[in-house]
């Protein structure tokens, strides 16, 4: 226990950690000062003609709907200039996920049901940046200063010393990301109460965000555990940034370039940036051209395939796990000095 609070002590008074908690205030500020600047509360008038203007549109659905209906049962001349899907029920507005609604048509007017879920993805994009920088900065900063050499005299045991330094980066990691999601999240409701609208915020609505701040929570800790053993495989912070870098360039680009060049199938289930929008999304699609080669002449194909959220699961597990695994097999062998 006095090994724990020696590296929470330790991991708080980081100079690096204290700019990067001040600057995750100052994104979360200057976006809801912008919020807030850029919004108003819609005066009668406003929603009355945004209702109008949505009910029209959900008018013109259905109209165009039964359109392709006439014109499948061959009660409608065929048109040209207008393209309907083979199965009309694709465009039938009882089966599409979200209809217009008068929150649409309200131009200048911050709508907390509908801007929730992209402001939580961008939280979470800047906690994952967080958590791989201190991770790799606060293994990376003592093995570079001897300040790992100076704690194992005190507790001359490698492993427990390791653990110790993950578990404490883990579970700070975790309570600031709760913290500043919650304060997050919240100060945005009450914009969309006293400057805005609320939105719709049902069951469906909650347990939706609740679902993408989890995966969003686990993400960001998966960042810090790979941060903290690259940098420990490396002894030094920059080693896990290099490696970040040379990822993204050679294989997210290069590699994603000659796979397309060679014709590969389904280069994007080989990225790790695809599994992480699965994952956090819950599901991904992408464009698959050797599904629809043999339906030429037969009717509509989407050619898209699913990379769902398990399977990106698994992968980031065994990423961070594999990387972990053999940040503490080297740092129990290798000579600190």
């Amino acid at each position: 226990m006095n090994l724990v609070r020696a590296e929470l002590e330790r991991l708080s008074a980081r100079r690096f950690v204290q700019l990067m908690v001040v600057l995750l205030v100052l994104a979360f500020a200057v976006t809801a000062a912008t919020t807030m600047a850029g919004s108003h509360k819609p005066t009668a008038g406003e929603l009355s003609s945004a209702r109008e203007q949505a009910a029209d549109e959900r008018r013109a659905l259905e109209a165009t709907h039964q359109e392709c209906l006439a014109r499948q049962n061959s009660t409608l001349p065929a048109d040209t200039d207008r393209f309907f899907p083979s199965d009309c029920s694709d465009i039938d507005p009882i089966r599409q996920d979200r209809l217009p609604i008068a929150a649409d048509y309200l131009p200048g007017v911050f709508n907390f049901a509908e801007q929730a879920k992209p402001l939580l993805y961008f939280l979470i994009a800047f906690l994952v940046l967080f958590g791989f920088l201190v991770g790799a900065s606060y293994i990376g900063a003592d093995l570079t200063s001897g300040g790992v050499v100076n704690l194992l005299l005190w507790r001359p045991r490698r492993l427990t010393v390791l653990a110790a330094k993950l578990g404490t980066l883990l579970g700070a990691v975790l309570v600031l990301a709760l913290l500043a999601s919650v304060a997050y999240l919240a100060t945005f409701w009450v914009i969309g109460q006293t400057a805005g609208l609320p939105g719709r915020l049902d069951g469906d609505f909650w347990r939706s965000l609740g679902a993408v701040h989890g995966r969003g929570l686990v993400l960001v800790l998966l960042a810090a555990a790979v941060g903290f053993a690259i940098a420990t495989l490396g002894r030094h912070t920059s080693a896990a940034l290099g490696a970040v870098a040379a990822y993204a360039v050679v294989w997210e680009l290069g590699g994603r370039l000659v796979l397309e060049i060679v014709d590969a199938r389904r280069p994007d289930q080989l990225m790790l940036s695809s599994h992480i929008g699965a994952w956090l999304g819950g599901r991904a699609q992408f464009f698959d051209p050797e599904l629809c080669r043999g339906s030429a002449g037969t009717g509509y194909c989407e050619g898209f395939y699913t990379l769902n959220w398990p399977t990106a699961l698994l992968v980031l597990l065994v990423l961070t796990g594999g990387l972990t695994a053999a940040a503490f097999a080297v740092f129990r062998r290798r000579d600190l000095i």
